[in-house]
């Protein structure tokens, strides 16, 4: 009997060390130095060889990357952190491409291990950034593993993001190279930078069909594969799932992703005969000290760079609960939408709290304030839209919220499962409108003015929104590149930055252009 260890990482959005750097005396349960010091400590332990694998989004999402790209304005930095990992292989995840390709082309050359992408083509119908798959050898055995990444990303990015690449369904690609690789190899490993449309148990529709999502169909629709390794989705999985080993690592470092390999010899060949998903938390592993040292210069020049003072606010722009102020308009909302409106030149603006860790602002305003509250690499869009358009997103927007049995507005929990969506509620400036929950989902709103007056169907609009949005992510299907008339390119946290320095301070105000409630 052989045994091979299959190890992943996934979704780390440039957590490198154990802080979210809400300050700078932070020791979180999670982070890339926490995986680097658990993959040692495994790979000493286990017997038998491995092979380590990073599964995608890993160069986007932290304070700590978004100080990378405007600072240094490379990957390298974060790269040379994975490289110290000994990762065997690399996956693109769809959060790569928000900084452009050329960042995402040096995250690529930065990498001293493969990068694996079958289903993202150039113009010559290639893989984009090297291999669709590689068929590595341990102890006489042959492991090929198969990239993939979600196909939606035009459905997210602006289309200089991904110019000249074309995006292949995943279980397409996986129908083409799965029975190859399984001639050509003893075990077949899919890295898919996605996640599941359906509940693995039940096999009930857990979203729309898009196609974002297709690990429920790789894993029913497509003979041959052995492990399944996933992410996208920040989920926790690990468990087997039609005969396939399928494994899902949370986000931010919190867990590492592990798969054991058992095979047994037979007529002279060694076949799989047993695979046994786990995922193991970082939350009480120390940090790999080396690395921390190393990369200890570059941590002070973010944590400096954050404090950075920007602006001042009169009042009160801090959010003590970010669902009451995504039913009761909130200052710092206010302000963004303010924000949005004055660089987009649109008098009607709409955007979302995207989780329920937003703060909002204190007196005074650093720029660790601003990447904590506004966490997305966001450009904005200006689209002009029909009035049946504007009313069918606030609609969808509206479906954010559900009743109790006693009649209180919650949150629906289709947007809690299996992913927490709070970015997909939108509040929208510059309009006046009832979210009225008691009403059924497409008919709740109740009332919507604009300028005074009601917003008929054949009305035409310019909304300004941001980038994700304006080409229909969240399910926003009434939106889409078609209908952006003009952009603002930079970025949106810097704008904030920037009408700090223009306009601070700025009053913490509210004008109640909307309500949400429930009339029965």
């Amino acid at each position: 009997m052989k045994t091979l260890t299959i190890f992943e990482t996934s979704d780390v959005h440039g957590y490198l060390f154990p802080t979210d750097y809400q300050s700078r005396k932070q020791e979180a349960g999670y982070g890339l130095f926490k995986l680097a010091a658990l993959l040692e400590k495994e790979r000493k332990e286990h017997n038998g060889s491995s092979l380590t694998i990073e599964n995608g989004d890993v160069i986007q999402g932290s304070p700590f990357t978004h100080y990378i790209v405007k600072q240094k304005k490379d990957a390298k930095v974060i790269m040379d952190a994975l490289n110290k990992c000994q990762f065997d292989a690399g996956v693109i995840g769809n959060h790569e491409f928000n900084y452009g390709l050329e960042y995402l082309n040096s995250a690529v050359k930065g990498a001293n291990f493969p990068i694996l992408s079958a289903n993202i083509l150039n113009e010559q119908n290639k893989p984009a950034f090297g291999d669709a798959y590689k068929i590595f050898e341990r102890d006489g055995l042959k492991i090929a593993v198969l990239g993939l990444t979600t196909p939606y990303i035009p459905n997210w990015e602006h289309p200089e993001n991904y110019e000249g690449l074309s995006f292949q369904s995943a279980v397409e690609c996986a129908r083409e190279y799965v029975p190859y690789l399984k001639q050509k190899a003893d075990v077949v490993i899919v890295s898919y930078h996605g996640g599941f449309e359906k509940d693995l148990k039940t096999g009930e529709e857990t979203e729309i069909q898009t196609g974002e999502n297709e690990g429920y169909a790789l894993l029913h629709d497509v003979e041959g594969i052995d492990v399944l390794l996933t992410g996208h989705q920040h989920r926790v999985i690990a468990e087997k799932v039609n005969g396939t080993a399928v494994v899902m690592p949370g986000d931010k470092g919190t867990y590492l992703g592990k798969v054991t390999l058992h095979f047994e010899e037979l007529d002279g060949e060694y076949r799989l005969s047993e695979a046994i998903p786990e995922v193991i938390s970082t939350e009480k592993v120390p940090v790999h000290q080396e690395l921390v040292n190393e990369f200890k210069t570059v941590n002070d020049e973010v944590e400096k760079w954050l404090d950075q003072p920007i602006g001042k606010v009169i009042g009160d722009m801090t959010i003590q609960d970010a669902e009451d102020a995504r039913r009761t308009e909130h200052p710092y909302v206010e302000f963004v939408q303010r924000v949005q409106m004055h660089y987009s030149e649109c008098d009607i603006s709409g955007t979302a709290l995207f989780n329920n860790k937003v703060n909002g602002f204190t007196s005074e305003v650093t720029m660790r304030d601003v990447v904590l509250n506004y966490i997305y690499p966001n450009t904005l869009a200006v689209l002009k839209i029909s009035g049946e358009d504007f009313k069918a997103a606030l609609e969808r927007s509206a479906s954010y919220f559900d009743l109790n049995e006693n009649g209180e507005i919650i949150v629906n929990p289709a947007f809690m499962d299996p992913k927490p969506q709070m970015y997909n509620y939108d509040m929208y400036e510059g309009v006046n409108y009832i979210i009225d929950v008691s009403q059924p989902i497409g008919k709740r709103i109740t009332e919507l003015l604009y300028k005074g007056k009601p917003i008929q169907d054949e009305d035409s609009l310019e909304v300004v929104i941001n980038q994700y949005r304006a080409v229909g992510g969240g399910d926003y299907h009434m939106f889409d590149a078609s209908k952006i008339i003009r952009e603002v390119t930079i970025p949106m946290n810097e704008l904030i930055g920037d009408y700090f320095n223009s306009f601070s301070p700025i009053e913490a105000s509210v004008n109640h252009n909307f309500n949400v409630i429930a009339s029965k």
